[in-house]
């Protein structure tokens, strides 16, 4: 063996220092950058019945269907409250509705008081650059996104914001007005109504292709610090508005309504009559299948820029560093018992999909219940950040790894102000309007009649069923009112 000269031992011994001192400081670096980074991208008004991965042969989403075999799927997802204001505040603050008596299109900051932290504030405080990109707390679509506004936001959430502005229902294209329209004489209006346009021009022409554009611009500008990325798409959310290729896939003609029962409202409650109806919507049957295309084609759209969005992250080699996160904030009717939109406590309406990627995690499917309160804790934990002990969701970070783990029992739901409220279990569907029930009551058998056409709460054969899920429902507004607003943890 040859022996090391004296020059060259100290040469070794100063590269040895070096290398040394230079793992010594890039130590405290790898640690920072190896912080997941979490990517949140949320639609606006999507129901189940419209994703293919879940329950839907005709719609077309191949971009998330991708995410869904590659993450958790959960079956059994809903939101707390089936309008855009309160169930946002309600998943980004981690209260129910009738907690912080958030009903309304607020960001729920107003409710919750200045101390208590949001899910991306809680990043922010904790090092992450969080970013907004169009709607995560409440926009009136499509008012606020005509505008390109803030809508009910909450500053405090965020490092930096970022408005889409589009056209909307004022798009160039073809356009048709198939509510409250009998006669076809208005080619479009505007608010919150069923105006379709099979728009001129590409995808960045519109809100949602702005939106992936400036997605992509963060991922890329910010890949080598921890971000929290919050992504909100606002289709298919009405207007049923997207460049024309995306209608193609879509004849009206070939769309099969939901089956239709004669005197089907008769065991409905007056409360439980939704509020937009083919019947007050003015809407014939041809309408109908068309607004069933337009929010099919709307869908596709949007699923179009979740693909740009996640093969950009791809492409920065951020996958594996990535938790990604897809819901929506509430279902959408499309004609099931003649009804149209959101609002109902009926199983379109709260019930939302969602997919959780995390980095190592195989693909499953859990089919627990859990609810969009839920994700607060959860993604704070997959970070290892510490929440506040006062949050009422559950972490699903055991769900992970067991997709057999029951977080839930059941879930719940409110709409109408908080003075409507769902209970949701394996069993059973059951609704009741107002907390003495003066309103009316449903209950469906949910094995047996999953389309819930047949109320069988006046049965007498179900009066026990009645009774102990009321009870239920007693203690769950006991536990859910129990935290004392305040100084917020």
């Amino acid at each position: 063996m040859s022996r090391i000269s004296p020059a060259n031992f100290e040469q070794l011994k100063a590269n040895i220092f070096f290398l040394s001192f230079t793992i010594l400081i890039l130590l405290p670096l790898k640690s920072y950058t190896q912080q997941p980074n979490i990517l949140f991208i949320i639609s606006d008004d999507l129901t189940t019945t419209a994703v293919s991965s879940y329950q839907n042969g005709l719609c077309l989403t191949p971009n998330i269907d991708l995410l869904a075999s590659q993450g958790t799927k959960y079956t059994r997802a809903y939101c707390q409250y089936p309008v855009c204001g309160p169930s946002r505040a309600s998943m980004l603050f981690g209260y129910y509705p009738n907690t912080t008596g958030t009903y309304g299109y607020v960001s729920g900051r107003e409710n919750v008081g200045p101390d208590r932290k949001s899910l991306p504030q809680l990043f922010k405080d904790n090092g992450y650059y969080t970013g907004r990109v169009s709607k995560i707390y409440h926009m009136g679509v499509p008012i606020d996104i005509e505008k390109g506004s803030d809508g009910q936001d909450d500053e405090a959430s965020w490092t930096e914001r970022f408005n889409s502005q589009g056209p909307e229902w004022k798009a160039e294209g073809e356009a048709e007005l198939v509510q409250n329209n009998p006669d076809g004489s208005i080619e479009r209006k505007g608010g919150n109504v069923m105006t379709i346009v099979k728009a001129e021009g590409e995808d960045a022409v519109h809100s949602d292709g702005k939106t992936a554009e400036k997605a992509i611009e963060l991922i890329k500008k910010h890949k080598n610090k921890p971000f929290f990325l919050a992504v909100g798409l606002v289709r298919p959310h009405v207007p049923f508005v997207a460049p024309a290729q995306y209608f193609d896939p879509y004849s009206s003609e070939n769309i099969d309504l939901p089956e239709k029962f004669p005197e089907d409202w008769k065991d409905i409650p007056e409360r439980g009559i939704n509020y937009v109806t083919s019947v007050n919507g003015e809407m014939s049957i041809d309408q109908q299948k068309k607004a069933v295309a337009g929010y099919y084609a709307s869908v596709s759209f949007m699923d179009a820029q979740v693909g740009k969005i996640l093969r950009a992250l791809k492409n920065e080699g951020l996958e594996d560093n990535t938790i990604v996160i897809f819901t929506s904030d509430h279902g959408f009717h499309l004609g099931e018992h003649d009804f149209w939109m959101k609002v109902s406590l009926h199983e379109e309406s709260v019930k939302v999909p969602l997919i959780i990627k995390v980095p190592g995690k195989q693909p499953q499917v859990c089919h627990s219940f859990v609810e969009l309160l839920d994700l607060y804790p959860t993604i704070a934990e997959l970070a290892g950040l510490k929440v506040s002990e006062e949050l009422q969701g559950k972490s699903l970070v055991p769900t992970l790894d067991d997709p057999l783990y029951k977080v839930r029992d059941m879930a719940f739901s409110v709409t109408q102000g908080g003075r409507s409220f769902l209970l949701r279990t394996d069993q059973w569907a059951y609704i009741q309007y107002n907390e003495d029930a003066s309103a009316g009551i449903e209950l469906y058998d949910m094995k047996n009649d999953p389309g819930q056409y047949q109320n069988l709460a006046n049965d007498p054969k179900y009066q026990k069923v009645v009774n102990m899920l009321q009870e239920r429902l007693t203690k769950k507004l006991e536990d859910v009112r129990g935290i004392e607003l305040g100084e917020g943890k």
